[in-house]
């Protein structure tokens, strides 16, 4: 798992996550991700590179969430990439986290890729 913050400017920032976000990174992921939580009152989580999603980055995620939230901090999840959109399709997420999904036309229809 690759973070890299991006544009940080007038208070927003973007956080670009690439590769797993599974329980073998976790660990190193969540203080960084904790960390660009506090580099203003806004910042995107761009998920468009992340490769693979367990419950592990599903919670980690849902931490960020809670703790934007506590700290006074507008998180959005952008870009989702077709695995996290499969896996917040699974566990039913969209609502909780509230971004928009926007998926590809033949996904829509329930096409396969």
């Amino acid at each position: 798992m690759e973070i890299r913050i991006d544009g940080i400017r007038d208070g927003e920032a973007r956080a670009i996550l690439r590769g797993a976000l599974t329980i073998q990174h976790a660990r190193a992921a969540l203080p960084l991700l904790l960390d660009a939580l506090m580099r203003g009152p806004r910042i995107e989580f761009d998920l468009s590179a992340v490769s693979a999603l367990d419950a592990a980055g599903l919670q980690l995620l849902m931490l960020c969430k809670r703790e934007a939230a506590r700290v006074g901090c507008r998180l959005e999840l952008v870009g989702h990439s077709e695995v996290v959109v499969e896996q917040f399709e699974l566990f039913d997420l969209a609502g909780y986290f509230g971004d928009p999904l926007y998926l590809r036309p033949a996904l829509q229809a329930g096409a396969s890729p």
